[in-house]
Parts: C-alpha cells; structure tokens; sequence
C-alpha cells in the first residue's frame, strides 16, 4: 500500500497528514504507531486525517503516536487550516470540525491562524478528574513519584493538568512525565503543563502529552496553562507562550471563558509512504 503524505508542523508539533476528503480510512491508529516513530519511520507526534463533514469545511481526526485518539490539537487544527488553504478547500475564514467540537479559524498573515479554542473547562467531570472530590481542581497537591505537586485540572476539549513550577529546564520530564499521563485521578490519562512565568506576560512551558510524550509544543496545552495561571492570579488574560518549538499568542475572554490561540502553521514537505 503505498500512501500519499504532507509533513506539517505548529511550533514543532508536527504530525503526518493525510487527505481522507474522499473518506476516511478505517486504520488510522494502525498507521500513526506505524508512521510516527522516528528513525525508524517518517517521524511525528502522531497523525492526522482531514475528512470529510456535513457541518464544517472538513473534519480534522488527530491520532497520538501511540495510535490512541483525541478529541482536539491546537498545532494541529492550524496547519489542517493551512492545508485547506493551499489546497483551495477553504479561504481565509473557515471551520473545522473535531471531537471536541466545531472550531472556527482566521488566517491572520502568511502561515498564520488564530482559532478560537473554545471554553476551558473546570469542572471535574468534564475534565475528567476522579477521586479528588467534586469540587474543581485547583492549585490541588497530587502525589507523582513520590513528590507532592500543586496542580490544576481543566478541560480544553481534551484532559489538562497544569503545574506552576519556578524553573522548567531543570525538570525531567522523561522521569516524571508518565507519572502524570497515567496517575489514577486521571482515568482517561491527562496532557501536563509545567510553566514557569517569565514577566507580566510570558509563560515559559513544557508539555508532557498523553500517548506521545514531550513535545515541542502543545496549543490545547497552553490554553490550559493560559486559563489556571490566570485564574490564580499570576498573569493576565493575554499572554505569549513560550514552548521549546516556538511562540503563541494567547487572549482569554474573562466573561465567557473563551481563548483565542494565534500562531504558525508550516508545511515541511510531501511524500510517499512505500509501505510495509
């Protein structure tokens, strides 16, 4: 089976595209754990299908290296809105659908989107969180690896744990990171946000994603870390992001709950998959 692919990333979180507008294909999860690992394959934090939908320009399906499905990426979201533009399918406004709902795009310059993310979300069963009681989550100390950690739990569509920590460099994320993924209160496993603010309106992050690992950026992940450093008094509602792979731009509306999420989305090339 040879197969038809655009490599694309956001801030170096890149995946494997495919153009599933005739269908989509019924061995996604098969083909990311196939495709994603790198060395040994093409290389990406996972894979995704643009489909067809009867509500939105087309329908974005994100799968994890791991082959495990979620409901929404932010890097992701933007470069398919990139791929549709180049590919005449959509102009400079358009809507996306995902698991987590219909989403709608702006293109703002040359490689650029905002997307409006949606609300973030605290409360428990929406996250979903379990067994820290029924109140939302909220600069709560949780055990990882045998260490007590401040963390706040929000919903962006998908499960979020953010963590305020004074230098992020210095983390091991290797080590503790699946700690995290995979800690009980989390039953559907959890993307983890450790930030350090850097100024009035800096938030330094790394991101631990559920069925990937590190990645180089995470948007639905500096959503999250936008809404609890806000909510906790330590930044306003915009702010820049600053991942290992780069910048985006971030505007909480404090009446709705909604974020704006600005920034790049770059094709890195075209390919074929020999298969095998």
């Amino acid at each position: 089976m040879r197969l038809e692919f655009t490599k694309m990333h956001g801030c170096g979180n890149d995946y494997i595209y495919l153009d599933c507008l005739t269908g989509m294909i019924d061995n996604a999860p098969e083909l990311s754990r196939l495709l994603s690992p790198r060395r040994f394959s093409v290389g990406s934090d996972g894979l995704i299908c643009i489909a067809p939908s009867d509500v939105a320009d087309a329908t974005m399906r994100m799968f994890n290296a791991d082959g495990s499905e979620s409901a929404m990426c932010g890097n992701g979201i933007r470069c398919v809105a990139q791929w549709l533009y180049e590919h005449g399918v959509a102009g400079d406004e358009m809507t996306i659908e995902t698991l987590a709902g219909v989403k709608h795009l702006s293109r703002k310059g040359e490689g650029v989107w905002q997307v409006e993310m949606g609300r973030a979300e605290f409360e428990p069963t929406l996250v979903p969180v379990k067994g820290l009681g029924p109140d939302p989550v909220i600069n709560r100390a949780i055990a990882v690896e045998g260490q007590p950690w401040q963390v706040t739990a929000i919903s962006m569509g998908n499960p979020h744990c953010v963590t305020v920590v004074d230098d992020v460099q210095a983390l091991d994320l290797e080590r503790i990171g699946p700690g995290f993924e995979n800690h009980p209160a989390f039953p559907e496993h959890v993307n983890t946000e450790f930030i350090q603010v850097m100024g009035k309106n800096h938030l330094a992050m790394r991101v631990w994603e559920r069925g990937s690992g590190e990645t180089l950026a995470c948007g639905t992940g500096a959503c999250a870390a936008l809404a609890a450093a806000h909510f906790l008094g330590l930044c306003p509602p915009e702010v820049t992001a600053l991942l290992p792979g780069g910048s985006l731009v971030l505007s909480l509306d404090t009446a709705s709950g909604h974020i704006r999420m600005t920034g790049p989305a770059v094709t890195v090339f075209e390919g074929e998959w020999p298969g095998g």
